[in-house]
């Protein structure tokens, strides 16, 4: 049987009741951006799943934090999730459809793992194509979304397969959004990246800042970059 939680250094995440379990990639780009203590008062999680990527970023960011999640056995968890992490006071647990949810103020960063798919096969787990097909929350509303909710000197942070990018930047230039950083992540050094990490401002660079990081070298064993990044939060590392 499965473990039904993955155990932190700081926090402990069960993900038995969701759809979207705790996964490498996830963990990887809640991490990169928690290393960069990105200077925010107040910070959204849309779509907020197990709430790993929120207590990833406020184990090292002292922000305000809201994570909204819709369906309800995956809010339920991310609740319990949060309550037994240290840092409950500073995170509010939002259950409803973030495409009707009525926001009170706009936020200095948004991060989220949206729902990969469109117009492709699905399984016959409906919990988990809601998670991972974006057959409601399209790609393009999401910018929508976005463009209301990031404040005038905010950004926003998304993970993304490597082949929705170019249509992604292209709906997100749409709406005054640039991106600043790529972080194009591979399985080990002998694969092309499979998965991006995206950084989006309003404000405009000089030029984007495209980096790679391989999971595992071609031997299996994780990098010295995957190590470094994820040392804080793997027992393991």
């Amino acid at each position: 049987m499965p473990n039904p939680y993955f155990q932190f250094r700081e926090f402990t995440v069960y993900h038995d009741k969701c759809a979207m379990k705790v996964t490498t990639d996830a963990c990887l780009f809640g991490a990169w951006f928690a290393e960069k203590k990105i200077v925010a008062k107040n910070v959204l999680d849309i779509g907020g799943g197990t709430g790993l990527l929120t207590l990833m970023l406020a184990q090292k960011m002292p922000a305000r934090f809201q994570v909204i999640e819709k369906d309800e056995e995956a809010f339920q968890q991310m609740a319990q999730n949060i309550r037994a992490s240290p840092w409950s006071n500073r995170i509010q647990g939002i259950h409803a459809d973030v495409l009707q949810h009525e926001f009170e103020e706009t936020f200095d960063f948004i991060i989220t793992n949206p729902p990969f798919y469109e117009n492709e096969l699905k399984s016959p787990d409906t919990r988990k194509n809601m998670a991972m097909h974006s057959t409601v929350l399209t790609l393009n509303r999401l910018v929508e979304i976005l463009s209301t909710l990031v404040s005038r000197n905010g950004s926003f942070g998304i993970l993304l397969p490597c082949f929705k990018v170019r249509d992604f930047a292209g709906l997100a230039g749409k709406k005054g959004f640039y991106l600043v950083e790529h972080l194009q992540v591979k399985q080990t050094t002998d694969h092309d990246h499979f998965r991006s990490i995206l950084h989006f401002s309003r404000e405009k660079p000089v030029s984007a800042l495209i980096q790679v990081l391989e999971i595992k070298n071609s031997s299996g064993v994780y990098t010295e970059a995957f190590r470094n990044l994820l040392k804080d939060y793997y027992l393991y590392l």
